[in-house]
């Protein structure tokens, strides 16, 4: 019997991917079916609702769903769940589909269609309120709520089942790993406590910091990329997986860390996607997500600690994965080493604040990174993937560095 934490709703693991001769089937009836083109969001939801990780997840959010998920993060049926999973497309497209007919969810950016649904509803939304509810604001500079507010105005609802999961088993390899495959290999190795921690950008001190706090009380920790769209500025996955391995393959004890990716691209809602990172952690397996300073946040549209708070304000039970709560880390040069707001009893002046904004910064101006603020393996491979974009590029970067963490 596994000693794992439960997948989310307490049942097993519901991936929606077909195989076999009824995937066979089920793609030649899709190629007959009318299509309905997906966004990368979407394209992200239903690869990730594929392989299990949206358990217990059968398809796109009803009305019904997506009002108790605004308003009071639950279901219709009472499930805990953070942030609307909802499909939507245009008026003309929603007025041609009629209720209980199937359809073929097409991906034009992969030019292929991820899976089929049947349509139970059709329904508009409050724009706004989702964004209130979720995002905390309407400012359509919150790439979160840009995402919402251009999204099309009718919504569809439905089960679906999963054809393809896109470039991810292709192009990642290994790392694409599926709960299914995260849970044996924590079993395999004797794992019973993970904590997850969520990453888009490359580790620097402060991050491996928090991974070995984990691992001193944990029997191991998941370094868990986003592989999915992030926004202008981010660094691609090819390049923070390089970096990665090369600061577990020098940094850490064997046996203790597993570097991973998922499909998602990032909503940026802050303590709300810290509610939602711990959700699917825990269909990966995982019984800890580590929640440091502003954990998928953006700008300033969160306090520093909100992804913190949330945990407390949820009712008992609506997750088993439970935050590992870890103050503002940093290097401080009287402690000779990292410490947080809780450990370390000297002057801001002592103390070199990380983040992956001022790594960015540094990096895309050719500016000299600090002692202390990354390892030089980690800084070598930044600095030749900084080094090979193009002008254009680097202003790209320096801009967003200055408007999200």
């Amino acid at each position: 019997m596994s000693t794992l934490v439960k997948p989310h709703g307490g049942g097993d693991l519901k991936p929606l991917l077909l195989e076999g001769d009824a995937l066979v089937a089920e793609k030649d009836r899709a190629a007959t079916l009318p299509k309905v083109n997906v966004s990368s969001r979407e394209a992200g939801d239903i690869i990730m609702m594929g392989i299990g990780g949206f358990t217990p997840l059968t398809g796109f959010m009803t009305h019904a769903d997506w009002q108790g998920v605004c308003d009071g993060m639950k279901m219709a049926n009472g499930l805990f769940w953070p942030i609307p999973v909802t499909l939507s497309t245009d008026q003309a497209t929603a007025d041609s589909i009629n209720a209980g007919s199937e359809v073929a969810l097409f991906d034009p950016e992969r030019d292929e269609i991820l899976a089929t649904m049947k349509v139970t509803e059709k329904y508009a939304i409050d724009k706004q309120h989702e964004c209130m509810m979720v995002y905390k604001t309407t400012d359509i500079e919150h790439p979160g709520v840009k995402m919402v507010m251009e999204q099309g105005d009718v919504n569809l609802a439905g089960s679906i089942k999963v054809l393809s999961l896109g470039e991810f088993p292709a192009e990642y390899g290994e790392q694409f790993m599926t709960p299914m495959q995260t849970r044996a290999e924590f079993q395999k190795r004797g794992w019973k406590t993970i904590a997850a921690f969520q990453t888009r950008n490359p580790m620097h001190r402060s991050h491996e910091y928090l991974a070995k706090i984990a691992i001193e009380t944990l029997d191991g920790v998941l370094v868990h990329s986003l592989l999915g769209k992030l926004k202008p500025g981010d660094i691609p996955a090819d390049v923070r997986t390089r970096a990665i391995s090369t600061l577990i393959e020098n940094y850490f004890a064997d046996n203790t860390v597993i570097q991973a990716g998922y499909p998602l691209d990032m909503r940026y809602a802050g303590p709300r996607e810290a509610l939602l990172h711990a959700l699917f952690r825990q269909n990966y397996g995982c019984s800890h997500l580590i929640v440091g300073r502003d954990h998928a946040g953006v700008g300033d549209y969160y306090g520093p600690f909100d992804a913190h708070h949330i945990f407390d304000e949820i009712p008992a039970g609506s997750l088993e994965t439970q935050p590992l709560k870890i103050d503002w880390t940093f290097w401080c040069n009287k402690c000779e080493g990292m410490a947080s707001m809780k450990t370390c009893p000297h002057d801001a002046a002592d103390r070199l604040l990380l983040s992956g904004t001022k790594l960015r910064h540094a990096l895309s101006t050719g500016e000299e990174v600090p002692d202390h603020f990354s390892r030089p393996e980690v800084l070598e491979i930044l600095r030749a993937y900084y080094a090979g974009l193009k002008d254009e590029d680097k202003v790209e970067v320096k801009l967003a560095g200055h408007s999200a963490r």
